[in-house]
């Protein structure tokens, strides 16, 4: 099973072969790398001489001014490291917004959207719901980056500049009372995650320290925080984990679903991502866990190398997620794929209401959502979930095929 294609892009390589194959930075960018090293090594001199991964993985993407989403480089698009869905289509966002209405119809009030990226989803969105005359007063956004918050005014000051004052930043999510719809493309997989192996005596932790001038992954035994997590998974896994077996756990998304359910008190809350449910992310053969990095395009499996210049990410567990948003009082009230979304909010309707006329304009097109909804692209690896407080209508996005029954 392969973990290396979730986003668009020239196939992947194997973590050796990538790193032979991958552009060398320029020497600003190799420079910010170092800056972000040594905090690094200044970070593990403090703590014993080595990091807990989730603590790397956290400086890599969000260090203030050094991290890989923190700092100035172009992550997204053609000119970036890979191409996420509002990148490849508008139509993305306009299935989103028909959702959007549906919703925002019996609740009112706003749109709430987690790491707008380049702004290009919240641009859609906007400009379809105007279309669907369903606007809402505010469309906020949560952007931690300033770089990315700068990026993403631009973007909606260049295509929908009439709606920019209903436009929002936000430092913090809102306080308890918010109603409308949240939502959060791609924002799951860059939570900074833990990395455990099954070893012979118990659960091992991975720890990130220096050494000959590099990065070096090492595993120690695990703190009982994490050794507890790994063995209530393993309780819900059908048979135990194979000794040797390394994956993943995301502690990050019991607080942070914990937060949203405190913010929302009326409708629904979007969640777009790859992963799979619990037994096919701890799937015996997926023995290597799902981390993914990215880097001009180009995907590999080591974390360690391009510090502060490639993404990482790791895939869902979207049995996980539904857990936390139980917990933190929300209803689980659809989970699909991305393709049945897309044609549940009315993808067929928006290809048919296009100029059949223009020939060129149908074939980019169709090039569209193939790209959006077939297999081997981004239509099955991608799922969407949608969490629900104090809202019981039926989501039309997700009446094609309700995949729920599979996230026991």
């Amino acid at each position: 099973m392969s973990d290396r294609d979730h986003r668009r892009g020239p196939g992947p390589d194997s973590a050796s072969a990538a790193l032979h194959r991958l552009p060398a930075p320029e020497p600003e960018a190799a420079a910010h790398s170092e800056r972000l090293q040594e905090a690094m090594r200044a970070e593990m001199a403090q703590c014993g001489g080595a990091l807990p991964f989730s603590r790397f993985m956290e400086l890599a993407l969000y260090a203030p001014g050094l991290g890989y989403y923190a700092a100035g480089a172009r992550k997204f698009g053609a000119a970036g490291d890979f191409v996420t869905a509002p990148e490849l289509s508008p139509l993305f966002g306009r299935c989103i917004a028909r959702q959007c209405r549906e919703v925002l119809a019996r609740t009112g009030g706003d749109v709430l959207e987690f790491g707008a990226g380049s702004g290009a989803m919240a641009a859609d969105v906007l400009a379809e719901l105007e279309r669907l005359q369903a606007l809402p007063d505010r469309y906020c956004i949560l952007e931690p980056s300033p770089d990315l918050r700068q990026r993403q005014q631009q973007r909606v000051a260049e295509r929908v500049p009439h709606l920019q004052p209903r436009v929002q930043w936000l430092e913090r999510l809102p306080e308890p009372g918010f109603r409308g719809v949240v939502l959060a493309n791609e924002v799951l997989d860059a939570m900074p995650v833990e990395r455990f192996r099954i070893g012979d005596h118990g659960v091992e932790a991975c720890y990130v320290r220096w050494q000959e001038g590099r990065a070096v992954a090492e595993f120690r035994p695990a703190e009982p925080a994490l050794a507890d997590a790994v063995a209530d998974l393993q309780r819900s896994l059908p048979a135990p984990l194979a000794a040797g077996y390394e994956s993943e756990i995301n502690p990050m998304l019991g607080p942070w679903l914990g937060a949203l359910g405190d913010c929302l008190a009326e409708g629904l809350a979007l969640l777009i991502d790859y992963g799979y449910p619990r037994r096919e992310y701890y799937h015996p053969q997926r023995d290597g866990g799902t981390l993914l990095c990215h880097y001009r395009h180009r995907a590999h499996d080591d974390p360690l190398v391009l510090i502060g210049l490639q993404d990482i990410t790791a895939s869902v567990d979207f049995t996980a997620v539904a857990e936390a948003a139980l917990d933190a009082g929300l209803s689980v009230a659809g989970y699909t794929t991305q393709a049945h979304f897309l044609i549940g909010s009315g993808l067929d309707q928006l290809v048919a209401d296009s100029d059949a006329t223009d020939m060129r304009a149908q074939l980019e097109l169709a090039r569209q959502v193939k790209a959006l909804t077939l297999p081997g692209e981004m239509g099955e690896r991608f799922k969407v979930m949608a969490l629900t407080k104090n809202f019981e209508y039926p989501l039309a996005a997700f009446a094609v095929r309700d995949l729920r029954g599979r996230l026991g």
